[in-house]
C-alpha cells in the first residue's frame, strides 16, 4: 500500500533513498528529505505491507505533470515487482489529474513498469 511521507518515517525513507546511487553522500540524501519536507511541489510516497519496503518520490511540474524521480526498494526485497506496485499505486491515485512520467534516472524503470 502506498502511504505519505511524514516525519515520524525520515531514518526509513533515508534509508531506503540511501540506496540510490545519487543519494549516497550524507548531506545530499539530508538536503533531499528536506525538499520533501519542505517543497509542495515534492511529494515522497513508501511502500508498506508488513513492513516499509520501498520509496517512491515525485516532483510536480506545472500542476499537470508528475515525475517519478527516486524510486527505491529494501535489496532484499528487489525482484519482486514492488517497485512496479508503487508505479501502478501511483498511476490508479494520480493519472487524471496529472501526466505521470519519469526523469532521466527512472525513465527507464518508469517505462518498464506496464499495468
Amino acid at each position: 500500500m502506498l502511504i505519505k511521507f511524514k516525519k515520524s518515517f525520515e531514518k526509513i525513507a533515508m534509508g531506503l533513498l540511501s540506496f540510490m546511487p545519487e543519494e549516497k553522500e550524507v548531506k545530499k540524501l539530508q538536503s533531499t528529505i528536506k525538499e520533501y519536507e519542505t517543497n509542495d511541489n515534492w511529494r515522497l510516497f513508501l511502500w508498506k505491507e508488513e513492513d516499509i519496503l520501498g520509496a517512491i518520490g515525485v516532483r510536480i511540474d506545472d500542476d499537470k505533470k508528475m515525475i517519478v524521480q527516486h524510486v527505491s526498494v529494501t535489496p532484499s526485497h528487489r525482484n519482486q515487482g514492488i517497485g512496479k506496485k508503487m508505479v501502478k499505486a501511483l498511476k490508479d491515485q494520480f493519472s487524471n489529474d496529472y501526466l505521470i512520467c519519469g526523469n532521466e534516472k527512472t525513465e527507464d524503470f518508469f517505462n518498464n513498469c506496464h499495468d
